[in-house]
């Protein structure tokens, strides 16, 4: 049997919610402000790695702001004039969830921040990084004349060990273009890659 808390009217909760947000920002009190430090520099080391040599980065300054708003919204929704310890902990429960959620990379298990800004995780990013290097060898040994788009995909897949992905090596070549390294001429089949002259 599940139990749920009785609905509120929903002029009743507009008239909270109203008179939640015209009450004063919260000051916070000093205890909220050493937890506020605590947990930022809490989240910050939930990257380090310590097998590892590589340190991710799991929270920003701009974390670090959102965890602020989210422990003065807390205490205004309580109707306080002052953020307490637990609105700290809340905001900070809530942060933890938020990256845990949309900051895990897939195919590591591991938080990166880079899939906040970019939508691809740090593995991916270098494995494009990669094949983008690839291409501008490929493209720098055939000297001025382009190259078929299927052409230097099946060099690269003879080159790699992994199946190369289409899509993939798609992004790849619409990065080089966006960094002006190389230009894309035709349209399907026909497509020729060219590298940028000084680029």
């Amino acid at each position: 049997m599940v139990l749920t808390a009785p609905l509120q009217p929903i002029d009743e909760l507009s008239a909270y919610i109203n008179l939640a947000r015209s009450r004063n920002i919260p000051k916070i009190s000093e205890g909220a402000s050493n937890e506020l430090v605590r947990s930022y520099v809490e989240l910050r080391n939930a990257g380090e790695d310590t097998r590892s040599s590589e340190k991710r980065i799991t929270a920003t300054t701009r974390q670090l702001e959102s965890m602020i708003r989210l422990s003065e919204a807390h205490a205004r929704m309580r109707l306080s004039s002052s953020v307490e310890f637990d609105d700290v902990k809340e905001a900070y429960r809530l942060m933890r969830d938020a990256i845990r959620t949309s900051a895990t990379d897939p195919k590591t298990g591991k938080i990166d921040m880079g899939l906040l800004d970019s939508g691809v995780g740090q593995q991916e990013r270098k494995l494009r990084g990669d094949m983008g290097k690839e291409v501008l060898n490929i493209l720098d040994a055939a000297g001025n004349r382009g190259i078929r788009w299927t052409d230097v995909l099946k060099q690269l897949e003879g080159q790699s060990s992994i199946r190369i992905n289409t899509a993939e090596f798609g992004e790849v070549i619409k990065a080089l273009e966006r960094e002006g390294l190389v230009k894309v001429v035709g349209e399907r089949d026909r497509r020729t890659i060219r590298r940028v002259e000084g680029g």
